[in-house]
């Protein structure tokens, strides 16, 4: 009789964080099997339309309603950038189908893994904002900085090695690109903690 009223803006946060979760899950498999890889970019696209979902019913709510949880340009800006998450790893999926990449290398997985600790953690500070837990969040948002300065540190090893190593021009520019593109989705990684800390200081 007494349920807990929902919140549109807080249940469909919830929702692209549990895509972002399920985005990385078929990333990573994509990256163990790449001879599947158009399969996998196929359903990651699918994942990514179910973001873009999410994200429109929070904009069509933000122009509905009056009252929000939290200031409107935060929601906004929030969900546009876990929306950029997805699209990078989207992208990257389909990158490594158009290259015809068949393996992966050792930094592929480390920035793979890489990807999947800072989604985790981004998962874990949507849940405290939801539970209104913001203080909650820091060691996440920090977290998360941390892993994008090894992502930073990743993309300057990879490059030095594939430029000493590689003699393949082609292949150079293929894993060149691969490199940058998944370093670029730990940075849309931490364009999120940037602005969860910006709710906790405009909160506090």
């Amino acid at each position: 009789m007494f349920q807990k009223k929902k919140d549109v803006f807080f249940d469909n946060l919830v929702m692209i964080a549990k895509n972002l979760q399920l985005a990385i899950q078929v990333f990573r498999e994509e990256i163990t099997k790449l001879s599947d890889a158009e399969e996998f970019a196929l359903q990651l696209k699918t994942v990514e339309d179910m973001g873009d979902h999410y994200t429109h019913e929070i904009i069509l709510a933000l122009n509905r309603t009056f009252i929000t949880p939290f200031e409107r340009e935060d929601i906004l800006g929030l969900t546009l950038k876990l929306d950029d998450v997805l699209d990078c790893l989207e992208a990257c999926a389909s990158r490594l189908e158009l290259y015809n990449i068949l393996e992966a290398d050792d930094y592929m997985m480390l920035f793979t893994k890489n990807i999947e600790m800072c989604i985790q953690e981004i998962v874990y500070a949507i849940n405290h904002l939801v539970e209104k837990r913001l203080t909650d969040m820091t060691n996440h948002t920090h977290k998360i900085n941390e892993l994008e300065n090894v992502a930073d540190d990743l993309l300057r090893d990879s490059l030095k090695t594939l430029f000493s190593t590689c003699t393949d021009a082609i292949e150079l520019i293929k894993r060149k690109d691969i490199y940058g593109m998944m370093e670029a989705v730990s940075d849309s990684c931490e364009d999120v903690a940037n602005i969860l800390e910006g709710i906790m200081m405009r909160s506090s």
